[in-house]
């Protein structure tokens, strides 16, 4: 029975070799990956060097999701390799959403207002509300109404927000060295094991609404643009040997799930992240909170409404206090260097107005140095950072404008707990919550 036993056990090694063994033959060599802390040395590589760090690492599920072959690389923007499909993504991304942002006012103003009407409901009379909720929903809505239009109903909206939390919540669990190898994924075997789980979720929910996408694409986002996924669906796309000279092929249902997951996720998490944050500190620091609502008032509609102008090229207040919530909470922290930054741990937005040490350090890096990089840099930069900044601006100015903000009756003996919790973005450890109390 004991020799049995041992045959089997052997058996099922012998196995597990040779499927290890086919695996690694067909995967692509894994390059080494440098984690770069010093803005010196992240400047020298992303600008100074930026042909040299166009591409990315290949990508680290190469099973299509879609039809389960292997071989194929699904990528998004993010993660293609450097050259035609990554241009032709790109450009389409940029011409079909971020190049129209000034036509998208109706729809910035709607949200601004569902998120003022949804806050008013649960606040009451005035009284403690949990705001990352009601934020989020405001941003996802938006985001799925960019992004699918006007055919994504609450129930699925809900499910894809919750998706794409566990997506962002699971991916950060892995460790520090995970790179998308074999002998990376074997170590992450249970956190790779949930972030596949998740994807195929995701696969689940996002293909229905691509095919119903492609069944009404006549029909305007809010009477107003043509959504993402429309885009997408007409695209064409290099041949998968390179050849952009032909007419192209369109793109595979696992690159569609890729390029979604990925417009929802970068609209969505960093900009409901970003105004929990300024909320915090505005909450915290009541004479910053003043000084930002003279502002507001001065330039919004009775509703609090700001117009496309005001919220692209004026309002420095306003912007000031968005980059130090940038710079404070970033995914890499590159804008918390006490060398470059005096008092980094403080939240302090007059250091972004004239005469500031940061007057003229925006939300993307300049040619120079890299005091700060909340959107990445060089040429690989995120390209939605003028429409996330346009998001937390608009609902930030509503939310400033329509309420009156102070500490939780929890929080008034400590005050916020301002603790991060890591991940590809860095969110409040401990959801804020608020005295909130709607203005007459």
């Amino acid at each position: 029975m004991e020799f049995v036993m041992l045959l089997a056990v052997l058996l099922c090694l012998l196995a597990g070799m040779v499927i290890l063994r086919s695996y690694t033959r067909r995967a692509h060599a894994q390059a080494t990956i440098y984690h770069v802390g010093d803005p010196a040395v992240a400047h020298r590589a992303l600008i100074g060097n930026a042909d040299e760090f166009l591409n990315r690492p290949a990508a680290s599920f190469p099973t299509s999701l879609a039809t389960w072959r292997h071989g194929e690389r699904n990528d998004n923007i993010a993660t293609v390799s450097y050259g035609p499909q990554w241009r032709v993504l790109r450009c389409n991304l940029t011409a079909e959403i971020l190049s129209r942002l000034g036509s998208l006012a109706p729809l910035h103003e709607e949200a601004a207002q569902a998120l003022v009407a949804d806050l008013s409901a649960r606040c009451g009379g005035g009284g403690d509300v949990a705001v990352r909720e009601p934020i989020t929903k405001a941003v996802f809505t938006l985001a799925t109404r960019l992004c699918f239009g006007d055919i994504v109903d609450d129930s699925q909206r809900h499910a894809i927000g919750r998706v794409i939390r566990d997506s962002i919540v699971t991916a950060g669990k892995l460790s520090p060295g995970f790179d998308g190898s074999m002998l990376s994924k074997l170590a992450n075997w249970r956190g790779f094991r949930r972030i596949y789980a998740v994807l195929k979720r995701q696969t689940k929910l996002y293909l229905p609404l691509i095919a119903a996408r492609s069944q009404s694409q006549s029909q305007l986002c809010g009477g107003i643009v043509h959504p993402y996924v429309d885009s997408l669906l007409d695209l064409r796309v290099p041949e998968d040997n390179g050849d952009a000279s032909g007419p192209g092929r369109p793109l595979r249902d696992g690159e569609l799930v890729g390029l979604v997951f990925e417009f929802l996720g970068a609209a969505t998490g960093s900009t409901a992240a970003c105004l929990e944050w300024t909320l915090a500190h505005l909450i915290d620091q009541p004479e910053t909170l003043d000084k930002l609502r003279v502002e507001i008032d001065e330039e919004a509609d009775a509703g609090g409404i700001l117009s496309s102008k005001s919220l692209r090229g004026g309002m420095p207040y306003l912007n000031a206090v968005v980059l130090e919530c940038l710079r404070m909470h970033p995914p890499a922290p590159v804008g918390l260097d006490a060398k470059r930054w005096t008092d980094p741990d403080k939240f302090r937005p007059e250091r972004f107005l004239a005469g500031g040490e940061a007057e003229d350090i925006g939300p993307a890096p300049g040619p120079k140095e890299i005091r700060m990089m909340p959107f990445g840099a060089g040429h690989r930069h995120c390209p939605g950072v003028n429409m996330g900044m346009l998001h937390i601006k608009c609902f930030l100015a509503a939310l400033v404008h329509n309420f009156d903000w102070a500490l939780s009756a929890e929080d008034c003996s400590s005050g916020v707990d301002m603790t991060e919790q890591d991940g590809f973005i860095k969110i409040m450890k401990k959801p804020l919550s608020a005295r909130v109390t709607r203005r007459t």
